[in-house]
C-alpha cells in the first residue's frame, strides 16, 4: 500500500512561483511511478507531470512543460512540483498520484491519491 500526503499549496499572483511536495509512504521500487495531475472549477482532472521512481522517464503536459518541474528527494521520499511563472490558468486543485506500473496520462493509470491541495494564481 502507498500512502500519499501533498501539501505547499496556496494564493500567488501570476508570474511567480509555487513549490508542490507529496510525501510518499509505503513500497516503492524501480517500476514505481509518480504523477501529478490539477482540477480546476468544473473541468475534468488534468494531467500535469509524471515520472518514474527511478527518474528515466520524465514526462509533462503542454500547457506545463517548460515551466514545471517534477522532481525527487531521495532522503525525504518525497516528489515535488516545482512551478515557475504561473498564470491564472493554473489555478486548480493538485493531486499527487501513483501506480506500480509505467506511468501514463490518464488518471485510470493510477490507484493511489492524495487529498489535493489548492493553488490560486492571481492576476
Amino acid at each position: 500500500q502507498v500512502q500519499l500526503v501533498e501539501s505547499g499549496g496556496g494564493l500567488v499572483q501570476a508570474g511567480r512561483s509555487l513549490r508542490l511536495s507529496c510525501v510518499v509512504s509505503g513500497r516503492t521500487y524501480s517500476g514505481f511511478a509518480v504523477a501529478w495531475f490539477r482540477q480546476a472549477p468544473g473541468k475534468e482532472r488534468e494531467f500535469v507531470a509524471a515520472r518514474t521512481w527511478n527518474g528515466d522517464s520524465v514526462y509533462y503536459s503542454a500547457p506545463v512543460k517548460g515551466r514545471f518541474t517534477i522532481s525527487r528527494d531521495n532522503a525525504r521520499n518525497s516528489v515535488y512540483l516545482q512551478m515557475n511563472s504561473l498564470e491564472p490558468e493554473d489555478t486548480a486543485v493538485y493531486y499527487c498520484a501513483a501506480t506500480y506500473n509505467q506511468p501514463g496520462t490518464s488518471s485510470f493509470a493510477y490507484g493511489y491519491w492524495g487529498q489535493g491541495t489548492q493553488v490560486t494564481v492571481s492576476s
